[in-house]
This record gives C-alpha cells, structure tokens and sequence, in this order.
C-alpha cells in the first residue's frame, strides 16, 4: 500500500472515519461489520479496499475535486448485484435483465459514489456487491452495507482522496 489509509471505527454507538487526527461521521451497514460479508446481509465488509474512482450526478454537481479518476453518472447507469450474473457487482447499463441497483436516484444518496474495491478481484459470487463510499441519509441511517457520510463532509473529504488510498472497515473492539 503507498497510499492513505482511511480507518472506520466505532466509538459508543456511533461509527466515524478517521485520517490522522482527523474525523468524520459515517453511517455503516444495517447488518453491522462482518468479516463474512453475503449478498443481501446489510453488512459492511471488515477489511482493507482499496478506494477506485470517483461516480458524481453532472445535473447536481460540478466535477468536485478528487485525486481518483472521476466519472459522470448517466441516467441508465447500474450496479449488477445478482450472484449468478456474469456482471455481478460490476458497474451495467440499464435496462437491464438481472437484479441490479439503480445508481441514478431521486434521494441524492448516489450523487457522490467511490466504489470500494470489495468482492471485484474478481468477484465471487454471493460474497456481496454494490460497497460504495457515499452520502448519507438523514440521521445518518444505515446502510445496505456501503460506509456513508454527509455531502458536506464527503465533499470536503474528496480533495484528500487519492490513487493507491484505501479505506479498512475495524472490527469492533471488546465491549468495554
């Protein structure tokens, strides 16, 4: 790795993001951390990924600052998360056959993705798909397994974000 490491960690009940001195709120998976992460579980994958590139709505943003490659969402763009595709977890045009999610959304969730390079070398199937960074709900929900933070924090995060950085989800530590 020649990169930064972002750390997920828990603290209370609350999950954060940490560079150095540094940290953000984020959101985890519904289903909480898992080392065993399977498709459809809600959880967020224990370990290191590797951070790939950069996923923004043109209509809602302009290219923000952000040292991965960056792409412009299109309005038919996908995410394949059925296992017994040979798309599955990969990025599809929609329409399209097998399940999939939508990443052109309504709730401004999607309007800033950066894929993480879970389950994608190469993926497996039933091991999960679709793990993004991406904005958060309101409150700070759960997720369906990705690591989320506000817009305003991601935004401000984006410009620190670079080629070879990963992010590592922490498994938690004995309760106290």
């Amino acid at each position: 790795m020649t990169g930064k490491r972002f750390l997920v960690e828990q603290d209370g009940p609350q999950f954060w993001l940490r560079l150095g001195g540094r940290r953000w709120r984020c959101a985890v998976g519904r289903g909480g951390l898992k080392h065993d992460k399977l498709e459809g579980d809600g959880a967020t994958p224990i370990g290191l990924w590797p951070l790939r590139e950069l996923l923004y709505r043109p209509d809602r943003l302009t290219l923000p600052a952000c040292g991965l490659p960056a792409r412009a969402l299109r309005s038919n763009d996908g995410w394949c998360d059925d296992p017994t595709d040979s798309a599955y977890n990969k990025l599809v045009l929609l329409p399209y056959a097998a399940g999939h999610e939508t990443l052109w959304r309504d709730d401004g969730v999607y309007d800033l993705i950066i894929p993480m390079g879970y389950n994608d070398a190469p993926p497996v199937a039933g091991k999960g798909s679709a793990i993004f960074f991406h904005v958060a709900r309101e409150n700070y929900a759960p997720t369906e397994g990705c690591v989320a933070l506000s817009k305003t924090d991601l935004l401000a995060l984006l410009p620190l974000i670079g080629q070879g950085d990963v992010i590592e989800v922490l498994a938690p530590g004995p309760a106290a």
